[in-house]
């Protein structure tokens, strides 16, 4: 009977070490896209990033790409060294790390025009931020009723099935 609680424990606790959460987050939703129309400041700074979440750029290749760049580089909307060029027009950037990355549209005129957006990704809980409307008409107040454009992503390890595996075999 002991042997069989101890199982129950390992079993629980394995269950709580063994899952993660992340949040896939569609750049400039759910008012625009990755757009010259979108306020990405104000998108970006509504939401909670955290590492393993992802960031998904949705836009017409013929028309924009996605440049990661340094600091520096985002400031000055230089194209000239990129740290990653995306052009599939759904790329998606998976944050591994706590800090601040940089994105900007690599096409002439349009980081100057405001197609730029800074991505800070903190340590914190696993549940996403409430997303508010964003866009050319879109105020700066919160809205009436919380959107989110996270979509909670929820796995638990391999590690979970073996010990269900092995108590069902203890039973």
């Amino acid at each position: 009977m002991a042997a069989m609680r101890l199982s129950l424990l390992i079993m629980a606790v394995m269950a709580v070490l063994s899952t993660t959460s992340a949040a896939s987050y569609n750049v400039g939703e759910p008012g625009g896209a990755w757009d010259l129309n979108t306020n990405y400041g104000t998108w970006a700074s509504s939401r909670k990033f955290q590492p393993s979440d992802q960031i998904v750029f949705k836009y017409s290749p013929q028309a924009h790409n996605v440049l990661e760049v340094s600091k520096a580089d985002y400031d000055s909307c230089s194209t000239v060294n990129p740290i990653a060029t995306l052009n599939s027009g759904n790329d998606i950037v998976t944050l591994t790390a706590v800090g601040t990355r940089y994105f900007i549209c690599g096409f002439p005129g349009h980081c100057t025009g405001g197609m730029k957006v800074k991505i800070d990704g903190v340590p914190g809980s696993s549940s996403p931020s409430p997303a508010p409307a964003s866009g050319p008409n879109a105020s700066n107040a919160p809205p009436t009723t919380p959107v989110s454009t996270a979509t909670s992503v929820k796995a638990t390890g391999f590690g979970f099935a073996i010990l269900l595996a092995f108590v069902g075999f203890m039973a």
